[in-house]
């Protein structure tokens, strides 16, 4: 099997399984217990998210773990927004991811209002935009630094300079982009961001959430006081530990072979859209994530491509896998102006450092026999 749908889960480590292990066995206390068995749990604990500060940039202090990057979404984008004395505007773009764009929605319920920033045909925020829609009730501005439909990368430290110009908490879904891309915190200039362990190769069931203790911010988890009351509940030091193994050694290989990939990345592109008649790409051609590739082949099903594709034993998908089954078509592609139709007929092919270009281009041989005859 060919597997190519790292964006919807990545497999999971070897370094993270054996970070992990001593703590779901001989380490297997409540770090909140001030007995022995506690105290080595919380020193697990705490090394990982020292570890993790580290890899971005941040303070210790500023790293909060969390369930998934679901919930540090809805997180970051409610009890900034919650606690903030300017008001309840909230800017989002059109092709946030639903954690985010539905945190919001939720906000909007309850008095907020939402403005939702359009994108161009390549899925980029214009930081003009950006600008000119920021008010003086504006709480926070929530925009993604990856897609993981399109792959396009938005130009997260322009906009953090508007938002901060602006005196506005700019929060960050990094979920694609960590591990994969450079994150650093000061460099970036956001107030909040987003990671999800199982992109990385972290068991599912992990993220973190950075977010520094002079950002004003209403926890939405109650009932314990870990994490200094921000995030209550019980920590998972093993899931901790995982996490930022896996994100550790995601950041070396981005710095030894993420070049590599990109190139990859390219050739694959260019022998499908020469290959395959009437493929077309979506997202940014060179802006845009380096293990990504994602396409249309208007007048076919994209679902029927993916079983097409499967039969030939390549796994990959039709876009965010948090979306998957639904016949709507994709907000992201309807944002990049698609028709509906065009949109549904998306395949996404994304792929990490361990996957070698014999496969891809085997990915990109099986799509120049599939799309003629199903166009039959």
């Amino acid at each position: 099997m060919i597997y190519l749908d790292e964006a919807a889960t990545a497999p999971v480590r070897r370094e993270a399984l054996e970070a992990a292990w001593p703590y779901l066995t001989a380490e297997f206390g409540n770090p909140s217990s001030v007995h022995t068995v506690g105290e080595a749990a919380r020193a697990g604990l705490e090394r990982a998210r020292a570890d993790v500060a580290r890899l971005l940039g941040a303070r210790a202090g500023e790293i909060l773990f969390t369930s998934g990057g679901t919930e540090a979404d809805n997180a970051a984008v409610k009890g900034i927004a919650l606690a903030s004395a300017r008001g309840r505007h909230v800017i989002v773009s059109a092709v946030e991811h639903p954690a985010v764009l539905e945190a919001a929605e939720f906000l909007g319920r309850f008095g907020g209002e939402v403005t939702r920033l359009p994108v161009d045909a390549d899925g980029l925020v214009a930081p003009e935009a950006l600008d000119a829609a920021i008010r003086p009730d504006t709480a926070v501005i929530s925009i993604q630094h990856a897609n993981s439909e399109i792959g396009t990368i938005q130009p997260v430290e322009e906009l953090a300079r508007i938002a901060s110009r602006h005196g506005v908490p700019l929060h960050v879904d990094a979920v694609q982009s960590a591990g994969t891309l450079p994150l650093d915190m000061r460099a970036l200039g956001v107030q909040a961001l987003t990671i999800s362990g199982h992109k990385l190769g972290a068991p599912k069931g992990v993220g973190a959430l950075y977010l520094p203790l002079r950002v004003p911010f209403e926890p939405l988890i109650h009932g314990g006081a870990q994490q200094r009351g921000r995030r209550s509940g019980t920590e998972d030091p093993a899931g901790a530990v995982a996490l930022a193994a896996a994100l550790e050694a995601s950041c070396r290989d981005a710095a030894t072979q993420g070049e590599a990939l990109a190139a990859r990345r390219d050739r694959f592109i260019g022998a499908v859209l020469e290959q395959v008649p009437g493929a077309r790409l979506t997202g940014a051609r060179h802006r845009r994530l380096p293990g990504h590739a994602s396409f249309v082949f208007p007048g076919l099903s994209g679902e029927s491509v993916l079983l097409e594709l499967e039969a030939r034993g390549i796994v990959c998908s039709s876009g965010s896998a948090c979306a998957a089954g639904s016949d709507e078509p994709s907000h992201v592609l309807l944002s990049l102006g698609l028709e509906p139709d065009v949109a549904r007929t998306a395949v996404r092919f994304t792929f990490g450092h361990r996957v070698p270009e014999s496969d891809l281009m085997r990915a990109a041989s099986e799509l120049a026999r599939i799309v003629p005859a199903m166009h039959r």
